[in-house]
């Protein structure tokens, strides 16, 4: 039996509604389409920690439904809730801008890191720097990752980032 019921949240007629989990109607089934009852539009789901704004507040549902098209939901198991959630385009901005700038210093990891060339200097390599390894590879024991493989793999982020930087707008 489930108490804590996933939110959802219908941009076009400003209502949401919580819904039972599917698996716990169909034994063994997972995910099904939510629609609203009022339109028949597919619902967005906002997750377990969602509190809506009020219906006429549309400001506030502007900045809800820019936080959905850009990921950004109130998904959590309820004990130490979704995390930071801005709340204001202007904050979601800065976060996001934070977020790219994080990348960055990524970026500068791999474009200055030296790349071992023995055995001896992979070990080393692997020991001090296997956060950084393991977020790129996670084969990074076993084999040399290459710095352009790092360096494509935050650029992806960036360019990610960025494309989120400017749904928003």
């Amino acid at each position: 039996m489930t108490s804590y019921k996933p939110h959802y949240a219908c941009f076009k007629c400003h209502k949401t509604f919580k819904r039972r989990l599917f698996k716990d109607i169909k034994k063994g089934e997972s995910g099904f389409e939510a629609k609203c009852p009022q339109c028949a539009e597919l619902m967005a789901d906002m997750g377990l920690d969602f509190e809506s704004p009020k219906k006429d507040d549309l400001k506030k549902w502007e900045h809800i439904k820019s936080l959905y098209s850009v990921g950004i939901t109130f998904h959590s198991c309820g004990c130490s809730g979704p995390g930071y959630i801005p709340n204001s385009k202007e904050k979601l901005i800065e976060y996001f801008e934070d977020i790219k700038e994080t990348y960055f210093k990524n970026l500068d990891f791999w474009r200055n890191r030296i790349e071992p060339s023995t055995k001896k200097e992979k070990e080393k390599d692997s020991n001090k720097n296997w956060f950084e390894l393991s977020r790129v590879s996670s084969n990074y024991k076993k084999e040399v990752v290459k710095n352009q493989e790092g360096i494509d793999y935050w650029l992806e982020r960036v360019r990610n980032i960025e494309a989120k930087i400017s749904q928003v707008k």
